[in-house]
């Protein structure tokens, strides 16, 4: 299997998703600067995935500072751990990665300082290929036979790094036979569902219907839908969800119609340490992504434009939240925590 992040020696080979549909393009990605701007402009995107092209990101570094002394290359190494922290403020994973790189690299002998970050680089990866493979299977016993289903947003292997959490439990349902069809938001404004959930579901053979944003009301009144799965970039300590913007409302939405709301994540992107949803920073991104369509402006001039990219679900929406041990029913502080701690299957 071909991952949208995979370490290539001396380089990083990144998908850029930035150019999806129309043209599947990999760009190798040979200092920890240019892999700061990847995960900046978005060209790697998705929390797991951002998280993993980080870790490499410090082995850049590392390899970038090999013939400077030692004391001078730890810091170097840590000024990049730092610039690479500062360019997504929401999705936990990348956090959580640079950490444990900041910790891989005081623990490393001084004549293996590559090689050990390297070392912890491949874990994250590998732990986020194991993850996602399981929340596939756990996801998709969520979907019962002859399922409609809705996304938001991609959280599928080309967010991951691996299989896909959202995404992924909706391909391995699909292999089961249970799926009919998939309703993807277009999410706007930079259109993640239509380019690239779109992408990823018609490459699976999956049949697929793009939906605008404001339509989902719609859908849900209509089309027969049996449940709404997506991602997260940082769950809190007491279920509540940080999603891309818009999730909040389909969450909504999928209460007023009786629809089971699903979130699929990884442990890792548990944030234990925030409290409430209130408290996790929100990212904002340049006005011209809403005020402009590939390049040309479509708002009137002079108004001003609001970007938040991502919103907050109150755990009171959703139904369970999909991880690596589980399915955690109805989620809240305990259960999120006896997840995190090692005890989950399925947490009701």
């Amino acid at each position: 299997m071909s991952y949208s992040v995979e370490w290539k020696g001396d380089h990083v080979r990144l998908l850029d998703q930035s150019l999806l549909p129309s043209e599947e393009r990999y760009i190798d990605i040979r200092t920890s600067d240019a892999m700061a701007d990847a995960i900046r402009t978005m060209k790697v995107r998705g929390a797991p995935a951002i998280g993993v092209a980080a870790a490499y990101g410090v082995v850049l570094a590392a390899l970038a500072t090999g013939s400077v002394p030692v004391q001078q290359r730890v810091t170097a190494i840590e000024s990049e751990i730092d610039r690479l922290a500062g360019t997504r403020p929401t999705a936990v994973n990348l956090f959580v990665a640079l950490e444990r790189m900041r910790t891989a690299l005081h623990h490393a002998p001084v004549e293996r300082i590559t090689n050990s970050l390297l070392i912890e680089a491949q874990a994250i990866h590998d732990e986020e290929i194991r993850a996602t493979m399981s929340i596939s299977m756990y996801g998709a016993s969520l979907i019962p036979p002859g399922a409609t289903v809705l996304t938001h947003c991609n959280a599928g292997a080309i967010a991951t790094a691996a299989h896909g959490t959202a995404l992924g439990a909706i391909i391995h349902a699909h292999r089961q036979g249970h799926l009919e069809r998939v309703y993807a938001t277009e999410t706007r404004p930079l259109c993640q569902g239509a380019r690239l959930t779109a992408w990823e579901l018609t490459m699976a053979h999956i049949p697929t219907t793009v939906i605008t944003d404001s339509m989902v009301a719609y859908v849900m009144a209509h089309c027969s839908i049996s449940c709404v799965m997506v991602g997260a970039d940082r769950v809190a300590a007491n279920g509540d969800v940080a999603n891309k913007i818009g999730t909040y409302g389909i969450a909504v939405l999928a209460k007023a119609h009786s629809i089971p709301f699903y979130v699929a994540a990884p442990l890792s992107t548990i944030d234990l340490n925030i409290h409430r949803g209130d408290s996790i920073p929100i990212e904002q991104r340049s006005p011209s992504e809403v005020a402009e369509i590939g390049g040309r402006r479509i708002a009137a001039n002079g108004c001003e434009i609001l970007n938040p990219a991502f919103d907050v679900t109150p755990h009171s929406l959703v139904t369970a939240i999909v991880t690596e041990r589980g399915i955690i029913e109805r989620p809240n502080k305990t259960r999120l925590h006896e997840a995190v701690g090692g005890q989950c299957e399925r947490r009701s």
